[in-house]
This record gives structure tokens, sequence and C-alpha cells, in this order.
């Protein structure tokens, strides 16, 4: 992934003690992070409703764009709102790399305490982002603050019926119980998401996600809004790429550092079964005197006793890669929790 920061762009320059002091009392405490993909139309008044939200809260924040590769001149109007405002720090990915990625980079460049997630087409309301953020301030114990679009304003079959599939599907296979996983507005404690990598299509995810990395998360009703200028970037293509990764999170939460307890509970399974079909078979032509070489039960025999070996085999691959994963860098399997 290549970021191309839209920032003004002198040379950084050399600090001296009393600069770097300064520079870390003026460091963010929230970052604020929007992917962004063909958004031009709504630029200007996204920038301008979340400084009008921001700004008489007193905190520091940062304003973190990031260009997913729009073909729209969104760079450009980035550039000129940036110039005028040293809280906004657009960056650009070189091409589209798609949502999870554009969330990572700007996860990767957030200098905040807490980070705060929402999308660009102006749906989620900025002006919630204050009381979110008091939520976290109250209650030192949650980690992530998840919004829900309660009174949802989207079509119905094309977009909620399916989101509320989703949900309950997510739900139900990762063991956390949101409302709505597809609701982009969420803050985030920063040492979290240190804990969270994003890949594929994984942004969906990140809740269950966080959980898995000892998040505390609380669900609270936000204002949503309907689309008013630009496209919605998302289609129907979204649910078969959902059940696909659904997937690989299960997998990922559950036996990422097991793999072989999954490889191999199934691979020993069908050993079982086909040891027990050539069992019943080798009875039958030894004992019985049946002839079995045409039989489709010795076919289905031998191919789950290899499959079987096959999956088992790939289990104890799993293991040595884990362990070469770990190891080698001093890795660790676990996070300890901040007792302060």
């Amino acid at each position: 992934m290549t970021v191309v920061s839209l920032d003004r762009g002198s040379a950084p320059a050399v600090r001296t003690g009393p600069e770097e002091a300064a520079e870390a009392s003026a460091r963010p405490s929230v970052s604020i992070v929007i992917p962004l993909f063909n958004e031009h139309e709504n630029l200007p008044e996204l920038v301008a409703r979340i400084e009008q939200a921001m700004t008489p809260t007193g905190r520091v924040f940062e304003l973190i764009l990031v260009d997913d590769g729009s073909s729209d001149g969104s760079q450009s109007i980035l550039s000129a709102l940036a110039r005028e405002r040293p809280w906004l720090r657009p960056l650009a990915l070189i091409r589209n790399y798609g949502q999870s990625t554009a969330l990572q980079a700007g996860f990767d460049h957030a200098r905040g305490d807490l980070v705060v997630t929402l999308d660009g087409d102006l749906q989620n309301e900025p002006a919630e982002i204050p009381r979110l953020l008091e939520l976290l301030d109250a209650d030192r114990s949650i980690d992530v603050v998840s919004g829900w679009r309660k009174d949802r304003q989207d079509r119905t079959w094309s977009r909620k019926v399916p989101s509320w599939i989703a949900n309950r599907l997510i739900s139900s296979v990762t063991g956390v119980r949101l409302r709505d996983y597809g609701c982009a507005l969420k803050v985030y404690r920063r040492p979290i998401l240190a804990n969270v990598k994003l890949y594929g299509e994984l942004h969906r995810f990140i809740p269950a996600l966080a959980v898995e990395a000892g998040a505390r998360l609380i669900e609270v009703p936000v204002r949503h809004h309907r689309r008013t200028r630009g496209t919605s970037k998302y289609g129907i293509d979204r649910v078969f790429r959902v059940l696909l990764d659904l997937l690989w999170v299960k997998f990922m939460m559950r036996f990422l550092d097991r793999p072989l307890h999954a490889f191999g509970a199934v691979g020993s399974a069908l050993i079982a079964i086909g040891f027990a079909l050539l069992a019943y078979l080798a009875f039958d032509k030894l004992v019985l005197g049946h002839p079995i070489g045409g039989r489709p039960l010795l076919v289905l025999g031998a191919l789950l006793m290899l499959i079987g070996v096959q999956l088992l085999a790939t289990g104890v691959l799993g293991e040595l890669l884990t362990r070469v994963y770990h190891e080698p860098q001093g890795r660790r399997q676990y996070v300890l929790k901040d007792l302060g």
C-alpha cells in the first residue's frame, strides 16, 4: 500500500527540545478517520460540519481524510481545504484499495488517544461525535462506542433488509451481538486498534475483532440521514463478500493460534468414517466372501481416508507456521491489560 500525504509539502524541519515539547502539547487527543472514494460533492460540507461539531468541545483534534484512489478530483479539493485548516490531514492512496485498507491507512497515521470513524457521504451525523466521546470519558472501562442507525434512512429491500440479515448472521457467528455492524460512526481507544489489523473487507467486523482483542463495547442510537449527493458505493455483491469474510473471521477468532484443532477435527472425522467403511468392506470380503472390487464404498472409504490425512497434514503445517510467525520475532500470543 502506498500512501501520499497531501499536507503542506515542505520538508520537515529539525526540531529542538522546546519545539518538540510544544508539538507534544498540541498533539491531538481525538483523530477522526474518514475513508473517501469519489465524494467530491460532499467534501466541503463534511469538513465544515466536523469543524462545527468539534470546535466547541475544546478538544485538540485532527481530521484524517483518506482518499481511496478517487477519480473525481477529490484530491485537489482536499489539498485546498487543508491549506486553510492545520488540523486537516489528507492522505491519498495511489489507487483504489477498498474501504478496509483506507481505514487501516488512517489508523496507522492517527495520533489521538481516541479514534473516530464515519463515512464521508454525510449520512452519518458529525454532530453526534462529541456525545460518543463523552461516553468514553465517563466510563474508562469502555473501549468502543458503536453507533446504531435506529431510524435508518435507506431503501428497505436493497439496503435495510440485507443489512438486517447480515447483522444477525454476524452476531450469531462471532458471538458479538450488535444491532448495526454497518454503521460507520464509531469511537475506539487507540490501544485497541493497535491489536486489530484490517485486510480484504474486514472493516465490517472491526467491533468483533476489537472484542477479540479484549475490548469492552457498547452500542448507542445515532442519527442517520438520506444521501443527498453522490452515489452509494455498495451493491448486492457485498452480501457474498460478507459471507466469505465471515468464514475467515470465525476461523481467525477461534483457531488462528491453533489451526490443528480446526483441520484436525474435520480430518479425524473423515478418517474415522473412511476407516469404518473400509473395515466393513474388509469384513465383507474376508469373512463373508463377497467381491468388493466394484463397490462404490471402496472408493468412498479410500477417498475419505486420503482427504482426512491431507487435512491433518494441513493442520500440522498451520501449527508450524503459527510458531514461525510468533517465535523468531518474539511476538506474544497475548495482550496485557493496562490496570492504571
